[in-house]
């Protein structure tokens, strides 16, 4: 009876273990995956974003304009906007089983129809695991007023 009950504690201890090893794994990969996916925004890879982006994806601008998946890898492949920057930061994650959520900012620097702009934007990122990979299913940005 007591191997019985030291078993038990002991599958309960790796069990532990491992559900934070795995919370923190998985954090680590969606952080990856998000650096991944503004690098190819700033540098034009549609082909990144066909991989990170969930075939369902939406992006709600700060205008309230809702796009899909195939508008928006069409956005990056033609480089209108052209990014010199876009960085997220401040980031938060929240893990929900198979999906995440993660909020921050986003700054963004670049050109578009041949005007500078640069402006930061409040995300909110949702993120969901298929196949055992991390997918950005949905996004939002609202633009903050520009600094003093």
């Amino acid at each position: 009876m007591n191997h019985r009950i030291a078993c038990i504690a002991l599958c309960l201890c790796v069990a532990g273990n491992a559900a934070g090893r795995g919370a923190v794994d998985d954090e680590r990969e969606i952080r990856r995956v998000e650096a991944e996916l503004c690098h190819a925004f700033e540098i034009g890879d549609a082909q990144t974003l066909r991989k990170d982006l969930d075939a369902t994806f939406t992006l709600t601008s700060s205008r309230g304009e809702v796009t899909d998946l195939a508008q928006n890898l069409d956005e990056v492949a033609k480089r209108e906007p052209r990014y010199d920057e876009f960085r997220n930061h401040d980031q938060k994650v929240r893990l929900y089983g198979d999906a995440a959520i993660i909020t921050g900012i986003t700054t963004i620097k670049g050109t578009s129809e041949g005007k500078a702009f640069a402006a930061d934007f409040q995300f909110t990122d949702t993120y969901v695991r298929h196949a055992g990979r991390w997918l950005l299913a949905a996004s939002h940005a609202s633009r903050l007023p520009a600094s003093k």
